[in-house]
């Protein structure tokens, strides 16, 4: 499974990080991940106000193993 890791910020206060998880289909690798994770951050930000992505990355295991 691919997974991508997004890196992200509280915007109020920016030392305060965390890295949040979003599985993408079984059939997805690694390459194909850097082309289908994009559509995913501006529903990823209306989610999480107050939050600024920092960096992502697609990293292949298992969602809880990242």
């Amino acid at each position: 499974m691919i997974t991508i890791v997004i890196s992200a910020c509280l915007i109020a206060e920016p030392k305060t990080c965390k890295d949040y998880k979003i599985p993408l289909d079984a059939d997805v690798d690694e390459t194909k991940c850097a082309l289908f994770a994009p559509p995913h951050f501006g529903k990823w930000a209306d989610e999480h106000p107050g939050w600024k992505i920092i960096k992502w990355r697609c990293a292949s295991g298992n969602v809880n193993d990242i």
